[in-house]
Parts: structure tokens; sequence; C-alpha cells
């Protein structure tokens, strides 16, 4: 379960040993016994939660802050989606968000368990001995396991210590979202979690598979147009052209997806026409982008005024998987 809002609280368990982990990136293996005298923070992602992205600056930052004073990150890597149990996908994200602290391959959920983990993102603070003394889920509440760091960190003999929270700049897909004007919830497409699609076929008897956008998407709806099949996990694009449609209120519109040609090249609008300075990291003004590696792709991202509208993403080619809308 993927979470926006905060939870926290203390915890009273001593962390787990990570030998579920199927591999390591960015670090041999870490046992028990390589973490004592530590203070360790236990990061939970899969790298195409737009949650955990926007603590990513958070948790960078921290890692790079307070590594000589004794503080060990690790991020736990368990993937939502089949593609996210490739490890060259892994390590592209590793790269492409510049993560260069230990990385445990959870593709067994062998570490979630052990943790009695349910959340992406899910932040586990651990003090010199062992012990869990914080977890938060979701984004939000950095001071306060900043301070709790600082804490364990003052508690296990660390000296000159810096004063004052981290100063972050976040950019792209890991600036917070606007809570503000943000109306629309993550919408997946798959048919096990697919909620407010609008599901209209064509009429045409000679594309029994085929959909179409029907008029007046109501907020928060979504509909296909062309020959699409509807997955356990994703909208899979079977022939021809493609289009899926989104009614939506937020600042930004997200959309994990990947291609089974290489590369596929697509076109976003809004409200029927181009983009222009509302268009996202992921397609220039005109709308146009190409689908490559499967990730996380920013499409839209509005300046004020911000209201309601509908987004398109039309693509010229079959082989694409749609799988989750996300917005902020």
């Amino acid at each position: 379960m993927k979470l926006r809002d905060l939870l926290t609280s203390a915890d009273d368990r001593r962390a787990p040993a990570l030998d579920g982990a199927t591999t390591w990136l960015n670090s041999d293996p870490l046992a028990p016994a390589d973490l004592r005298g530590h203070v360790v923070a236990y990061d939970f992602w899969t790298y195409t939660c737009v949650n955990w992205l926007r603590t990513l600056p958070y948790i960078r930052a921290w890692a790079d802050r307070y590594r000589e004073h004794g503080l060990v990150v690790i991020g736990v890597h368990t993937p939502e989606f089949a593609f996210e149990h490739e490890l060259a996908n892994v390590r592209e994200a590793i790269d492409v968000h510049r993560i260069d602290y230990p990385v445990a391959i959870d593709n067994d959920y062998a570490i979630w368990r052990a943790f009695d983990n349910h959340y992406w993102p899910a932040l586990y603070l651990a003090d010199a001995n062992g012990a869990i003394r914080h977890h938060q889920f979701g984004e939000g509440g950095y001071e306060q396991a900043e301070r709790v760091i600082t804490q364990l960190l003052d508690e296990a003999g660390g000296r000159d210590l810096p004063r004052g929270a981290v100063d972050v700049k976040a950019e792209g897909v890991e600036v917070a979202a606007d809570p503000e004007h943000l109306a629309s919830p993550e919408t997946y497409l798959g048919v096990a979690r697919a909620q407010r699609f609008v599901p209209v076929r064509s009429d045409d008897p000679a594309m029994s598979r085929a959909y179409v956008v029907p008029r007046g998407l109501r907020l928060n709806q979504w509909a296909l147009a062309g020959e699409w099949t509807i997955r356990q996990d994703s909208a899979f694009l079977d022939e021809g052209e493609g289009t899926i449609a989104y009614r939506f209120r937020a600042r930004d519109v997200n959309l994990v997806m990947g291609t089974t040609r290489g590369e596929t090249a697509f076109r976003v609008l809004i409200d029927g026409g181009l983009p222009g300075p509302s268009s996202g990291a992921d397609c220039d003004d005109r709308g146009n982008g190409v689908v490559t590696e499967p990730r996380l792709y920013q499409l839209i991202r509005q300046h004020e005024p911000i209201g309601e509208h509908t987004f398109e993403i039309t693509f010229t080619a079959p082989g694409v998987g749609a799988y989750v809308f996300t917005f902020g």
C-alpha cells in the first residue's frame, strides 16, 4: 500500500536481520554485526512510487549529512510491479535518483514481512543497539524524523553533530505535492484495482476489443480509446494507436508506463490543446514524448491558476502498458 499522509509513532521492537535480501547494490551484504554501534535508517521503497520519490531528497540529505557521525541509511527496495523485480531497472533508478547508500533488494518480500511492513514509503529508525525507536509511513514528518536521528546519534556518542534541519531543494517529480489543489487520487488501470473506469465499447463489430472515450467525463473518471486489454496490473495497448483520457484536478499528472517495443512515442493534450507551459518533465511544450524504460513519467505540471481539466495521452503504436496515475 502506498501512503501520502503521514503516520508516525515510537516502536519497541528490534530491527530484523536483512538476510532475506536477494542481492545488494552499492554495498556488500550488511549483517547485524556490521550495523552494531550505528544508528540505522531503513527506508522501504519501490522506484515508481511518487510518494517515496517525494521523500527521497530528505533521505539523500540525511545520508550525506550524518554518514560521518554514525548514521547508516539502508534502502529496502520491495517491488510493486513485475518489472520492478528486474535488477537492471532498479540499477537505472538508483543512478537517475543519485542514490549512493546501500540498497537491499527485497524481491521475495522477506524483509518486508520481517518488519511487518505494509506501506511505501516507510521509514524505521533504529538506535545503536538495534532497537527501533521511531517509524513513520508516508510523506511529511521530516523535521521530527531528523530530530530523532540526531537524538539517537547523540545517545550513541556522536560528536559535533550538525544543528538545524537539512536544507532540501527538490526538483522534478521529487517536489512535494500541492495539497491545496489536489483533488485526484492515485488511480490504478489494471483490473485488480481499477476504479472510476468508464468502459465504453466501440460499436464497430470488426473491433470487438476497441474502446471509445465518452463525452463528459466527470472528475476522476478515466476512459480508453483504441484496442486495449485490461490486464491484472495494467491497461495494455494491443493494436494501432490508443488513447487514455482522465478528468483531473491537480498540479501534476504522472503515469507509470512501459513498452514492449524499446520505445514508443506519445503526445499529451490538456482540454484538447497543447500543454505549453503546463508540460511535465517527460514531454515538451507540444506534448511530445517517448516511453522507453518502465518508470513513472511526469506529463503535466501546471502553474496557477489550477483548475479541473481533461488530460489525454495518445500512443502512436501498440505495446504500451499503463499501470497507475498519480497526482501532485
